[in-house]
């Protein structure tokens, strides 16, 4: 693809902040309407890499183009593109929720007042209540609300559920398979609850140590690994069971649950046969799938 095109590029960035190594060069590219989940443990470099990507982290080397302009250089109109949610949920503390709303909306001609609605209903934001008293729920919602409405053209979610309950979760989750509908749009979301993560995205970062470990479709992700479930019809399993690729096994006399990376089917049905047993394929959780990556 054109990297004029691209909604990032980020190539060879490395990011330290003294003795510690926080992105080491790391090479990724965003195209226009993608939703990309970015994963990895607590001090990966997800934050880091969000932040470097809209310029407020500044690379030690290699470079990070947002919009077609360095991160380090956008301006108001790059940015009136992007919304951004991070986990802590900075916010205006003596304005109340209602007056902030109104404060942020005037800066966008293109702010979804429907949208707005809807969202103060579903989420039920207290718009008399002052910012400093919201709980750290509250304010999370608040912030998504504040990211959301001028409907942008690249949306940065870190952690935006980390301080929701489950009914909010869920709201919210609604919501965002609602704004993936539009394919203009291009979304990165770094969350720990992968179960929400799993139904939006179509394309998967992992970093680990600052360096990514993946960098592919979602649906090769998915590919890649499978678990097998093998019954007996006659007699014990064998000792050995000659399958390719197995990360895990659990298995009693006659039942097997295998784990297998790069599985071929045909190679599994005859062996299956061979073995006179019944099985089945099934497919990984991407939580299941991250465990198995990381360690």
């Amino acid at each position: 693809m054109n990297t004029e095109h691209l909604i990032a590029d980020i190539k060879n960035l490395s990011i330290r902040f003294g003795r510690i190594q926080a992105l080491a060069d790391v090479n990724l590219q965003i195209e226009p309407g993608r939703i990309i989940g970015l994963l990895g443990a607590n001090g990966s470099g997800k934050s880091t890499l969000l932040r470097a990507i809209i310029g407020l982290y500044l690379p030690d080397n290699g470079s990070c183009r947002t919009l077609g302009c360095p991160a380090a250089k956008l301006s108001a109109e790059h940015l009136a593109k992007i919304g951004y949610v991070h986990q802590e949920g900075e916010l205006i503390d003596w304005m109340k929720a209602g007056q902030l709303i109104r404060y942020v909306s005037v800066y966008y001609p293109a702010w979804n007042h429907d949208l707005e609605e809807r969202y103060i209903r579903e989420f039920q934001i207290d718009l008399k209540a002052r910012v400093s008293t919201l709980s750290p729920g509250q304010r999370q919602r608040l912030a998504i609300l504040l990211a959301i409405c001028f409907e942008p053209e690249f949306l940065i979610l870190d952690e935006p559920a980390s301080g929701l309950d489950p009914i909010a979760r869920g709201h919210f989750l609604d919501l965002l398979l609602s704004l993936i509908q539009d394919p203009r749009r291009t979304i990165i979301i770094s969350s720990h609850i992968l179960s929400d993560v799993e139904k939006v995205i179509d394309h998967v970062w992992i970093l680990k140590s600052g360096r990514v470990i993946r960098d592919c479709l979602f649906d090769d992700l998915r590919e890649e690994f499978c678990q097998l479930h093998l019954t007996s019809l006659n007699g014990n399993l064998p000792e050995i069971l000659p399958f390719t690729g197995i990360i895990a096994c659990k298995r009693e006399a006659k039942q097997a649950l295998l784990t297998l990376q790069n599985p071929s089917h045909n190679e599994i049905e005859k062996i299956a046969q061979t073995l006179n047993c019944q099985h089945e394929i099934r497919p990984l959780s991407l939580e299941d799938i991250y465990k198995i990556v990381v360690l």
